[in-house]
């Protein structure tokens, strides 16, 4: 029996409310889950499920290639195009990282954690030539990307993070996991000063009404409460601006118009912005956003582990899941985007809907592509105002807060020592970020570092400077840092931790196997289990 299919028994079995101990999963977490890992729903409805989490991942992944093309100076006919070519690598990163990856139900995506370095290089970047500026810029980020990939390939199918696995109790991941949502409060589709908030609050109502109220009277209320409350506020925000009553630039105005203007098909391919350009400076610079993409990733991995119900991620399967990023990452570089992650945002989906199902999140990947290719598709789904999007949000964070916050179950928070690790890091993990963005911008950290007294010629060089403003800049990373360093240093005993515990609901070392091995057979080799 594969990984999977275990997985799929367990949280059958536990859904039946028959769980048992042989299963090695954890049956509080997937006591609400309706579709496995690996459930097949009807094509039908499973279509519907998968555009349900791609539209959870849409304004994370057009905000991203936005932020970009307004750094870069690029043009509007470019940045639609640019915008599309995210989609795709989504899309087919998704895909890969589903079948031949780590094969939890993640989407992938463009990540946040590499958008400081990003934007750090393409601002820096020297422009001469004939070749636009924005391309130049361009191609000095996607050989950035690329170098950074293809180190986070390394450390993956080399086993480095994990074999960190043994140190990473989950008095740590409980903050880390926390902070991925708890760091995104501030976005400005949730607290920008001329938000709609009457819109806003139209969709967290309607989401939460038809998750929280209304599921038990209707399956579709249950499985499908994201699409059907940002349905309804999108169709409310197109009448009220046909009506007039949102005038253009307004939060809430759909812009139709647009959706009819946008070209049918976007010629999308490798290397379609030129040879990639390589600088070693940029490369380190790039390598820290991908440390922070690591930690974030390595934290939705166990968070989607306890939201199905199975036992914590394998060594195994966290090297292959950190190894296909990185191979993604490499790919998204050629192909001219911002990198490649794990998204948060659709495990806050699959708490939501209960639906882990990873066919599913594959029918969305298909619907990714389809929508990075058909401008028509793509520019329907940019026109969903900030405010939906905002709303969308507040749900979906919260959720990955309180997946986070559930870890604390395996410990004994009655420890002074745990409740002090965990409070200090979710503290720490806001407020430096906070101190860092302050400061500004990374050429102003950097001079602030190179005047520290005795340390400052140390600290105030390109690779240490840039580094660290990357990994202060994300609150994931410095909580987890602070986690990890103050539970290995603290006295504490493995039941106390919860490392006991969670070791007797692990997932064994030779449970999740390669998909090659699925298909050619052969047994499980446990002397090959961190591989």
């Amino acid at each position: 029996m594969t990984t999977d299919t275990c997985i799929g028994t367990h949280l059958n079995a536990t859904v039946n409310g028959e769980e048992t101990e042989q299963s090695g999963a954890d049956a509080e977490g997937a006591s609400f889950v309706e579709y496995g890992i690996d459930d097949r729903p009807s094509l039908s409805k499973s279509t519907v499920l998968g555009l349900q989490h791609y539209l959870t991942m849409v304004g994370a992944n057009v905000a991203v290639p936005l932020i970009l093309a307004e750094a870069m100076g690029m043009p509007d006919p470019v940045t639609a195009r640019f915008v599309g070519t995210f989609f795709v690598v989504s899309g087919i990163a998704t895909l890969v990282q589903t079948t031949f990856g780590n094969r939890y139900p993640i989407v992938q995506g463009a990540p946040f954690s590499m958008l400081a370095p990003a934007i750090a290089i393409v601002t820096t970047v020297t422009v001469a030539g004939p070749e636009p500026a924005w391309q130049v810029r361009l191609q000095a980020l996607q050989g950035a990307i690329i170098v950074a990939g293809a180190v986070e390939v390394a450390i993956g199918y080399f086993g480095v993070v994990g074999k960190l696995r043994q140190y990473l109790s989950p008095v740590a991941i409980a903050p880390t996991i926390a902070l991925i949502g708890l760091a995104l409060f501030n976005v400005g589709q949730i607290t920008s000063a001329t938000n709609d908030w009457w819109l806003l609050g139209l969709t967290l109502l309607l989401i939460v009404a038809f998750s929280q109220f209304l599921d038990r009277h209707h399956w579709a209320f249950r499985l499908f409460p994201v699409i059907l409350g940002l349905a309804i506020a999108w169709v409310v925000a197109a009448a009220l601006s046909v009506g007039g009553v949102y005038p253009s630039g307004a939060p809430g105005y759909v812009d139709l118009g647009t959706v009819a203007e946008a070209p049918p098909l976007l010629p999308i391919y490798p290397l379609q912005w030129g040879m990639p350009t390589f600088q070693l400076s940029f490369a380190i610079g790039m390598f820290a956003g991908v440390v922070a993409s690591i930690v974030e990733s390595f934290g939705d991995y166990h968070a989607v582990a306890r939201l199905v119900g199975s036992g914590a991620p394998s060594e195994r399967r966290i090297n292959h899941g950190i190894g296909t990023e990185g191979l993604m990452n490499v790919f998204s570089g050629l192909m001219g985007t911002g990198g490649s992650t794990s998204y948060s945002e659709n495990i806050g989906a699959i708490g939501l809907t209960g639906v882990a199902s990873r066919f599913v999140v594959q029918i969305g990947a298909v619907a990714m592509l389809i929508v990075g290719y058909v401008g028509y598709a793509g520019q329907l789904v940019v026109t969903i105002p900030d405010p939906v999007v905002g709303g969308l949000f507040v749900v979906m964070f919260a959720q990955i807060v309180a997946v986070g916050l559930s870890n604390l179950a395996h410990v004994d928070m009655n420890s002074s020592r745990n409740v002090f690790v965990v409070g200090f890091a979710l503290f720490v993990g806001l407020a430096i970020p906070e101190y860092v963005a302050a400061v500004g911008d990374m050429a102003t950290f950097r001079t602030g570092l190179a005047g520290v007294p005795v340390l400052g010629a140390v600290l105030g060089t390109q690779v240490v400077a840039n580094t660290a403003y990357v990994i202060g800049s994300t609150g994931m990373a410095v909580g987890g840092l602070a986690a990890v360093i103050l539970d290995n240093a603290l006295p504490g005993t493995d039941e106390e931790r919860g490392l006991a515990r969670w070791e007797r609901r692990a997932e064994s070392p030779t449970a999740f196997q390669p998909i090659w091995r699925n298909w050619f057979g052969g047994d499980a080799d446990p002397s090959d289990a961190d591989r």
